[in-house]
């Protein structure tokens, strides 16, 4: 893959001026696909859809549709219905939360997630769990960044587990598959959060029937604002609403109204179409890239990011080793706060993140108040590796110089 004529397809990155973008797990850059294709709704598709019956309405209901599809062909699911549309990750896995778990999980049931979870995948539990009194358990990691082995210890009494596919602060890549099939034998539902995975590696929920799936448009090259939601077959039917208004009733009357079924149940009012539309963009985008190859080029990325970073004394990585990593490494440096070396790197043209990365509990566990992240995707080169690396390298030896004159 030639990271240099991809790197070409995205209008931000080729502005005057220096800018090594290295944030990618927060959110992608948007080809320019993708943003004519968001133009292009405004300008021959806009109409509101699943209303009106004029040309104009039909064709952007069908094209929203088709949007559905596409993200189902996408995941790997066997129809289009199991796709709900969102505004991200985030409001997918409350929908879990809300219209699914509140009225499937009982007093004294537990839930399950990972110490490496985002605070997306946390916080809705914990809410939960205090109005349910539902129990809260936490699979916990190993030195390495790697979920400890399973055992009927950690799964008894739980009813669902929420786990991340790819951890946006260590890269850690679990093993859905296997995980969601050890879950099964216990009778615990599956919540995945693919948000970090979507736009990195070929996802298929037939293959790994889970029961739940999330993502976010915005981190696989699609707009802000759409996200997915996916329910197997078998559990769309318990979905109750969470959002009412329009669009997702059959009738209203005086006194009561009758819903729709999922996924239209979760879609109350009008949705931000043009997003959906974007999102199909930037999944035929990624398609026609291959995942295979998107995957082959981050992890040469990233296997040489670990490895420069692996020479710099002073710094210390967090999680497993290249060879079991997608798209992102985190680290801190001895004696320098992770938000005063982010300032720096900008300071000389690179963009990346530093704190917590909404995963505080995950920086608990490793001992650390704060790190920086550097995030690779398509658009990155080796040539932005070896000179954030360098810039990197200076800016420490900066830094020890002027604290050894004090």
């Amino acid at each position: 893959m030639n990271s240099f004529k991809k790197k070409k397809d995205f209008p931000l990155l080729n502005r005057p001026g220096r800018l090594i973008y290295l944030d990618s797990a927060a959110t992608t850059q948007k080809p320019r696909v993708v943003i004519t294709a968001v133009k292009n709704w405004y300008e021959q598709l806009n109409s509101n859809v699943h209303r009106s019956s004029y040309g104009l309405a039909e064709r952007a209901t069908t094209t929203y549709e088709q949007a559905r599809q596409t993200v189902a062909d996408f995941i790997g699911a066997k129809t289009p219905e199991t796709v709900a549309f969102t505004k991200n990750a985030t409001e997918s896995i409350n929908l879990v939360a809300s219209g699914w778990a509140r009225w499937q999980l009982h007093a004294g049931d537990t839930i399950l997630l990972t110490e490496m979870e985002h605070h997306s995948n946390i916080v809705p539990w914990q809410l939960l769990a205090r109005e349910k009194k539902l129990r809260l358990r936490y699979w916990p990691i190993t030195k390495d960044g790697q979920l400890t082995k399973p055992d009927k210890k950690l799964f008894t009494g739980v009813k669902l587990l929420c786990v991340t596919e790819v951890s946006n602060v260590l890269g850690t890549v679990n093993d859905i598959k296997k995980i969601v099939s050890y879950a099964h034998r216990y009778r615990a539902a599956v919540l995945v959060d693919s948000a970090q995975s979507a736009g990195h590696l070929p996802i298929n929920v037939s293959d790994s029937k889970a029961d739940f799936l999330v993502c976010s448009g915005h981190k696989m090259f699609g707009p802000t604002g759409i996200g997915i939601l996916y329910a197997a077959p078998e559990k769309m039917s318990q979905f109750k609403p969470v959002f009412s208004g329009g669009e997702m009733i059959t009738s209203v009357e005086k006194k009561e109204s009758r819903f729709k079924k999922y996924p239209y149940l979760l879609e109350a009012g009008t949705q931000h179409l043009a997003g959906a539309y974007g999102l199909a963009a930037a999944i035929n985008y990624l398609t026609e890239t291959t995942l295979t190859k998107l995957k082959k080029h981050n992890h040469q990325l990233v296997t040489l990011l670990y490895g420069e970073l692996k020479k710099i004394d002073g710094v210390t990585m967090y999680g497993p080793a290249a060879s079991k990593r997608c798209g992102t490494v985190s680290f801190s440096v001895a004696g320098i706060h992770a938000h005063d070396l982010a300032a720096w790197l900008d300071q000389r043209g690179i963009a990346a993140r530093a704190g917590h990365h909404c995963a505080e509990i995950l920086h608990h566990t490793l001992g650390v108040p704060a790190t920086v992240r550097f995030s690779v995707q398509i658009y990155n080169t080796r040539a932005d590796i070896y000179f954030a690396t360098k810039t990197l390298r200076n800016i420490i030896r900066q830094w020890q110089r002027s604290t050894a004159k004090k």
